[in-house]
């Protein structure tokens, strides 16, 4: 079977209000990204971006944006932790995702082994050394080798679908502000 090569006119410039509409097409799990920075700092964000890599060697990866605060934190720090945040966590991600100075103020966390910031109220919970560093567009990847972990699993995760949370417990939705 022959193949060939099919010419397309470029496509014309995207309209990226409507591409973020579309990833946000995608229902996710709720994390918020946390490290130390180079003063010992706790740094943090609600990462619209995690997932699990690979089971052998154990990684993960989040993606920072370049223009949040805490990029310089996570592009020079040697560790990280994800919570992966319950369903009655939507004041801990709208705090994250905020552009507050102190994101940790008010916040109820302990030190994971590395040293970075666990909210032990999560659903879930990894620690992290970093792995390696991947530049992407306008976005730093950051991958972490799981150290250490656990998990509550009488806790419902939150979900973020189309601009809202959601919850997965029967009946249970919520509206992002």
């Amino acid at each position: 079977m022959q193949h060939r090569k099919i010419r397309q006119a470029r496509p014309a410039a995207l309209d990226i209000a409507e591409l973020r509409r579309t990833f946000g097409s995608f229902a996710t799990g709720v994390a918020v990204a946390t490290t130390l920075d180079p003063q010992g700092v706790p740094k943090g964000f609600t990462a619209n971006s995690f997932t699990s890599v690979s089971l052998d060697p154990p990684l993960v990866l989040v993606c920072v944006d370049k223009t949040a605060s805490c990029h310089g934190a996570f592009a020079a720090a040697a560790h990280f932790a994800v919570n992966i945040l319950c369903d009655a966590q939507q004041h801990v991600s709208r705090a994250f995702a905020s552009k507050s100075a102190d994101k940790f103020a008010d916040m109820l966390w302990v030190s994971g082994s590395t040293g970075s910031p666990i909210f032990p109220d999560s659903t879930a919970w990894l620690d992290c050394d970093v792995y390696n560093r991947v530049e992407a567009g306008d976005h730093l990847i950051v991958i972490g080798k799981v150290l250490n972990f656990g998990h509550s699993p009488q806790k419902d995760p939150l979900g973020y679908h189309r601009g809202s949370y959601i919850g997965f417990a029967a009946g249970h939705s919520g509206r992002a502000p």
